[in-house]
């Protein structure tokens, strides 16, 4: 492949993982909530830093599926399984799983990828998915857009698969990344460990992970020595807050909230505790139980804009739209570059009649991460309600197209193809859209 091609192919990886994701996870997609993806990114800056990478550019995503796994498709984004994030004991051992993806990045294993997608897509074994990147990239609506890969199951592993030669370059990369950080090794091999049962089940029960990173005993005895050889470093403070913040929102969105309410009291800090008692009473219908919850935990960080999102996500849920866009407003005036959590005060906005108001929103948060299926739904919804029947069937067929729902996303795309003035911007999305095969 010829530079020109991987460039322009790296331009795309953005939007490829929204083929990848649903053929991996049984088409679920990402989980993107503001806050946890705050506290990965607070516990990758040390190890993306020792890695050589940028902390601004490259992000961790959560993808919403109980295996354990974890993958890099590109330079920009780790993406890790929220079943392999709830297992993680500790930050080291979440730092771990970073520090090894990042090694994959910083020593340029997904290069051969991009190979393995052209052969594949020559073999007729890829369909087509849009890419909607140019946007978010640039904040210009007038940026170009193109054409990614969607890929089956079978593909998808395939482009995922690494070699064991990469899984040793990148295991001992990992370990020089978390010295590097002043982070114990212990966490590589407690991770590792995890995997260890996995590989003696049948490839078909086996989880992702294995089978594209395979052999981990063998790994462990291969990094043990230098385990042995790094000091024993206590968790920082930092992480080990961050870490229990994530999990503990992830678990109490994703567990029973008996199952929460019974462990809250164990949480290390105040705010956390009462956090996750909150999404509990929450989830029970306890509203009022839940908010005094929100209370107790802003009052012990009284600036924390992801506490903020929180309690007007809570509101949302109960139905309490024109409290929740109030609430949503302090928390975007606390972090007003965040594009999730301008996503919820504009569906907040839409849900309580201020159309306008949602359209200006929304429009600002796509503009800013385009890779937010429910945030195009509540888009469109707002051009429809605005009476841009055209504008609302792009919104829609984006949508569909980052879903993987290929055929609806088409319908929509034609729909907005016809209303919109040829050559411009909007109709040239349409035309991606319309470009895709099924």
């Amino acid at each position: 492949m010829s530079f020109t091609q991987r460039n322009r192919l790296g331009r795309f990886f953005a939007s490829l993982i929204l083929a990848l994701v649903p053929s991996l996870a049984g088409a679920v997609g990402l989980l993107r909530d503001a806050d946890i993806e705050y506290a990965l990114g607070e516990l990758a800056k040390p190890v993306l830093s020792a890695a050589g990478l940028s902390p601004s550019r490259v992000k961790i995503l959560i993808v919403d599926d109980a295996a354990l796994n974890a993958f890099v498709v590109d330079q920009n984004y780790i993406f890790i399984h929220s079943g392999l994030l709830l297992r993680t004991t500790t930050p080291e051992m979440l730092q771990a799983v970073i520090a090894h993806e990042a090694a994959h990045i910083a020593n340029g294993h997904f290069a051969r990828r991009i190979q393995n997608v052209q052969a594949a897509q020559s073999r007729a074994a890829l369909g087509s998915i849009l890419a909607i990147a140019a946007g978010a990239a640039t904040g210009n609506g007038k940026a170009a857009s193109g054409v990614a890969f969607g890929i089956n199951s079978a593909a998808a592993r395939a482009f995922l698969a690494h070699t064991r030669s990469e899984e040793s370059s990148a295991d001992k990369s990992a370990m020089s990344y978390l010295k590097s950080a002043g982070i114990s090794g212990r966490g590589m091999k407690d991770t590792l460990e995890l995997f260890i049962g996995q590989e003696s089940l049948s490839t078909s029960r086996q989880d992702a992970y294995v089978r594209s990173h395979p052999l981990s005993r063998d790994r462990i005895r291969a990094i043990e020595a230098t385990i042995t050889a790094l000091p024993d470093t206590p968790s920082d403070t930092s992480a080990r807050y961050w870490h229990a913040r994530a999990v503990g929102k992830l678990a109490a969105f994703s567990r029973s909230p008996s199952w929460t309410l019974s462990r809250a009291d164990k949480s290390i800090s105040a705010d956390i505790k009462h956090m996750r008692k909150a999404v509990a009473y929450a989830r029970q219908g306890k509203i009022k139980a839940a908010l005094d919850e929100m209370k107790n935990a802003q009052a012990l960080r009284p600036n924390d804009p992801y506490l903020q999102d929180l309690k007007a996500e809570l509101l949302m849920r109960d139905r309490q739209f024109s409290r929740a866009a109030q609430e949503y407003l302090i928390a975007a005036k606390m972090d007003p570059k965040n594009a999730l959590i301008l996503a919820g005060l504009g569906r907040a906005q839409l849900a309580s009649g201020q159309i306008s108001d949602a359209l200006k929103t929304l429009e600002t948060a796509r503009a800013r991460d385009d890779r937010n299926s429910s945030l195009l739904r509540d888009l469109g919804q707002a051009y429809a309600k605005a009476g841009n029947g055209a504008m609302a069937s792009l919104a829609a067929a984006e949508g569909y197209a980052l879903q993987g729902r290929i055929k609806d996303a088409k319908l929509h795309a034609n729909r907005a193809a016809a209303q919109l003035p040829r050559g411009a911007p909007s109709w040239q999305r349409a035309q991606d859209v319309l470009s895709l095969k099924e």
